[in-house]
């Protein structure tokens, strides 16, 4: 197998895991889990929980273990790329080397 099919192979499994992690119920916050749901599950690469897990998988073979782990990773990950682009946060005039005036 190579490394793309690898990396794939182990995307899909962490897409997987925080799809299960995502709250769907009907509740006060509907709006908000939907927004998470929007940023959360995209196509991004994954590469911070996946070189968690391989971490991991150099000590041990039952790799479901860090599952939990490498799943806060990502939506931690998540957390600072949308809060570096909210004015609120960062209302810098320079954001990712370019200069924005609003």
């Amino acid at each position: 197998m190579d490394l793309r099919e690898e990396l794939k192979k182990y995307a899909d499994i962490i897409n997987y895991e925080l799809e299960k992690n995502i709250r769907r119920e009907e509740c006060p916050e509907r709006m908000l889990n939907s927004s998470i749901e929007y940023s959360l599950i995209s196509s991004a690469k994954r590469l911070r929980p996946i070189l968690m897990i391989a971490a991991y998988m150099l000590f041990r073979e039952d790799y479901q273990e860090v599952f939990p782990f490498a799943i806060s990773m990502e939506m931690i990950h998540n957390f600072s790329l949308i809060h570096d682009d909210l004015p609120a946060i960062d209302n810098d005039d320079l954001r990712h080397r370019k200069t924005y005036k609003s």
